[in-house]
């Protein structure tokens, strides 16, 4: 039986499937943020309040699911990792990692660190700088124990 041989994404392929998830998502929120009158209070100086910050956070990972989560648990692919050619997978075994440990690891720790001021950018940035290791491995895959590799 031959081994199977995977080449890592390259970075431009993650920026790309990353950036295009990125917009999908505020396509998707921005109508609601209109709706619901944040945009005009951000106008008029106000911050967001926690309840609109907490319900903003859960749609946000509600919508990703929705989006995303089937082809997630069946391709190890989001629809900008799809156009991008890119997958997740086990960085072990190089199978597809189940929807739980993507949510779980991969997404939901980076989310919350993501909501406390000034920390949450900067984790975010690192996080991002990352990408620039030789196994081109992010901290969200590190704690996933997630590669990205061409489709």
């Amino acid at each position: 039986m031959e081994e199977e041989v995977f080449v890592l994404a390259g970075r431009g392929q993650r920026l790309g499937g990353a950036l295009l998830d990125s917009l999908i998502a505020i396509v998707v929120s921005a109508p609601v943020m209109l709706v619901a009158g944040v945009f005009k209070q951000m106008a008029n100086g106000e911050a967001m309040t926690l309840g609109q910050k907490a319900f903003f956070f859960v749609f946000g990972l509600v919508v990703f699911l929705v989006i995303n989560g089937y082809l997630l648990a069946k391709r190890g692919q989001t629809v900008g990792k799809m156009v991008a050619g890119t997958r997740i997978v086990s960085h072990e075994t190089g199978q597809i990692l189940s929807l739980g440990r993507v949510f779980c690891l991969r997404l939901l720790p980076l989310s919350i660190i993501g909501q406390i001021p000034f920390i949450g950018g900067l984790f975010a940035l690192v996080d991002t700088l990352f990408i620039f290791r030789q196994d081109r491995r992010c901290i969200h895959d590190l704690i996933a124990g997630s590669t990205v590799i061409k489709a």
